[in-house]
């Protein structure tokens, strides 16, 4: 890669997908509910895969057929709901509204970094990670909704 903004671009997003990976396993090591285990376990190699295809993109092994985002749906929870501090042994509904926060500050993250680049492969490779995190927030406010207000028997 020789542009060497784009490079720090790349490198700062590695950066900040390693530090998502390492709060989900810590966020992991927390919690007793095995489902809520298993959505983090999830989340947390969604990062991990963040980062291979931010390295294989830094490395040349990536072109821009591979950067189209993706519409999700944005429920806006954790706009309007407060994370929960993180505590040993959360509430399955307090993990998945942590997460879902954390997943909006790097969709944040990403879109303000798109936001300021010129038209361009740079451009679009940040929008499909703002994009890939946003899929993730969808996910994570989907299982609070369905653990805070579970369905019942009588509808």
């Amino acid at each position: 890669m020789k542009d060497p903004k784009l490079l720090l671009l790349i490198e700062t997003a590695i950066q900040k997908e390693e530090e998502a990976f390492v709060f989900y396993m810590d966020l992991f090591s927390r919690v007793a509910d095995p489902i809520a285990k298993e959505a983090l376990k999830f989340v947390a190699g969604e990062e991990k895969k963040h980062k291979e295809f931010l390295v294989k993109y830094r490395d040349g092994g990536c072109g821009s057929s591979c950067l189209s985002p993706d519409q999700v749906v944005d429920y806006k929870i954790a706009e309007h709901l407060e994370a929960p501090d993180i505590q040993k042994n959360m509430e399955s509904k307090d993990v998945y509204l942590v997460a879902a926060h954390r997943e909006l500050a790097s969709y944040k993250f990403y879109w303000s970094l798109a936001g300021v680049q010129p038209e361009g492969e740079a451009k679009q490779m940040l929008i499909r990670m703002a994009q890939e995190e946003m899929r993730h927030k969808e996910k994570m406010e989907y299982l609070y909704s369905n653990t805070a207000f579970p369905q019942t028997a009588g509808g």
